[in-house]
């Protein structure tokens, strides 16, 4: 664009059109039209403070209004557009096309369009260079490459999942190899990194994965329970990154795809037959990265770690133990189901949902935020019962409360004949349960009757057999049995009625 400004400049100093176009870069012929032009409109040097080189230029050469006006597009639509399969800018273009003739007006040429998107495109893929403080962010993600280990009975190329956390500031990396990305291996990969960097960084920036982040939506973002638990215990905070933003986590992005060049590319022809293996060959090329000089700045990534360490969170004394949450229903028995093992809750909670936290050692049961029960894992076979007295009702506690130990001491209490009476009870069946009810019949009919004719009765009965019955006990105490004494047997004399052999019944005979 001419510069208008410049030319009325020159002028007012005296120099002459030849000069002028010379300095200003244009032809003698521009320079007379500008100064005629100006001359008959009245513009002269110096210029008021609010006539702009935009303003004067309309001043000077107003624009052909009889020129037709184009439909400028709606580029903000064609750039969503652009990113579903399978549509083009000329489809787009097409489309256009048929709405400014619809409406009358006039399209741009097929050119113009594509250009004008351009420019479009530069401003809304305009970067920014962030700027990251130490110790600060520790971003994570997985790997898009994948490794692989030869299973040694078959043969078969079992894939192995990456693991890369990176810290900004450094671009000190740690990677790790793992058979899964499911909750357990998401949750370790972090713990090793922290024991890696031998720190924690106040916040952890990861995508929107389903092991990591539940919902992010406009106004919250639900985190997956075991990681948020993970992020307390170490006193950190996770900041997902916006959904399909991989920007926000750029320095990760890039440490991914230099790992994948510089690490798995050059472990591409070797075999592994077993994840240790390949995770000591990833360590062995994972210090070379990080002790690789920078190409643009002195020293290397472990150097500026180096600074970084300073600034990151002390570990905690213990490791975070990994935990898994569920949901479960109390059942009507006051136990719920983990793993097909039944672990007891109080039966205040029966038909409620409640919050069951799962460690290898340990089985908490949360309701509203407040833990109502713990106990140890239970393993081996299925359907085992973890049940703790307390969590019982009272009539189930006195239950569990009997036992034959229990029956014999209150039955010694009663008398000896009662205690014989409910010794042989219990020892009349082959399971020793399966007596308690009869005894605890046979020990409550001294609330109706009284221990003392108990213990007479439970006598008279030991008298007829071995192992009475509770029914024999009954019907002595209901007739009144027990309260007739036993007659004493009479002495009865040999000499009177007794028959003696006579010595001559045993005389020997030769």
């Amino acid at each position: 664009m001419t510069n208008y400004r410049e030319i009325l400049r020159l002028s007012s100093l005296g120099l002459n059109k030849t000069q002028i176009a010379q300095s200003i870069g244009c032809s003698r012929t521009t320079v007379i039209q500008v100064l005629n032009i100006a001359e008959e409109k009245g513009v002269c040097y110096p210029l008021p403070q609010e006539l702009t080189d935009r303003k004067l230029a309309e001043l000077l050469f107003p624009s052909d209004k009889s020129r037709p006006g184009y439909k400028m597009p709606d580029y903000e639509y064609v750039h969503k557009e652009l990113q579903r399969s399978g549509t083009t800018l000329n489809l787009l273009w097409l489309e256009y096309c048929e709405q400014c003739s619809a409406s009358h007006e006039v399209p741009y040429q097929l050119t113009q369009f594509k250009k004008h998107y351009r420019d479009y495109a530069v401003k809304i893929n305009a970067t920014m260079h962030l700027k990251h403080k130490p110790g600060e962010v520790l971003q994570v993600d997985w790997a898009g490459q994948t490794a692989g280990i030869v299973d040694t009975d078959t043969g078969e190329i079992i894939p192995a999942y990456i693991f890369v956390s990176s810290l900004p500031y450094s671009g000190y990396a740690y990677v790790e190899a793992f058979l899964s990305m499911n909750q357990e291996c998401w949750i370790s990969a972090h713990v090793n990194a922290f024991k890696y960097f031998g720190g924690v960084t106040k916040i952890i920036q990861c995508d929107n994965l389903k092991t990591g982040v539940i919902e992010h939506g406009r106004n919250e973002v639900k985190l997956n329970k075991s990681y948020n638990e993970m992020a307390e215990h170490y006193g950190t905070a996770i900041i997902p990154c916006r959904v399909r933003s991989p920007k926000d986590k750029a320095m990760v992005e890039g440490t991914v795809g230099v790992i994948s060049n510089f690490i798995l590319a050059a472990l591409r022809n070797r075999r592994f037959l077993s994840l240790n293996e390949l995770n000591e060959a990833i360590s062995e090329r994972l210090y070379t990265f990080n002790h690789k000089s920078f190409q643009k700045r002195d020293g290397s990534r472990a150097d500026a770690f180096e600074d970084e360490k300073a600034f990151l969170l002390p570990l905690p004394p213990k490791p975070f133990e990994l935990s898994e949450w569920k949901i479960a229903t109390v059942a009507p028995n006051y136990h719920i189901s983990v793993y097909k093992q039944n672990y007891s809750v109080p039966y205040e909670y029966i038909k409620q949902k409640v919050d069951v936290r799962i460690t290898k050692s340990t089985v908490e049961i949360f309701y509203g935020g407040n833990r109502i029960a713990s106990h140890p894992r239970l393993y081996g076979r299925s359907n085992q019962y973890s049940t703790l007295e307390t969590h019982m009702p009272p009539n189930h506690q006195q239950y569990v409360q009997w036992n034959g130990e229990r029956f014999r001491k209150w039955a010694f209490k009663i008398g000896k004949s009662t205690e014989k009476v409910i010794s042989a009870v219990l020892s009349g069946y082959k399971v020793e349960q399966q007596g308690y009810k009869a005894c605890m019949g046979i020990l409550k009919l001294a609330d109706k009757y009284s221990a003392e004719r108990l213990e007479n009765a439970c006598f008279k009965a030991l008298t007829f057999t071995p192992r009475p019955s509770l029914k024999n006990i009954q019907a002595i105490l209901s007739s009144g049995q027990d309260k007739i004494e036993p007659e004493q047997p009479e002495k009865v004399s040999t000499s009177q009625y007794g028959f003696t052999r006579g010595a001559e019944y045993y005389e020997r005979r030769d």
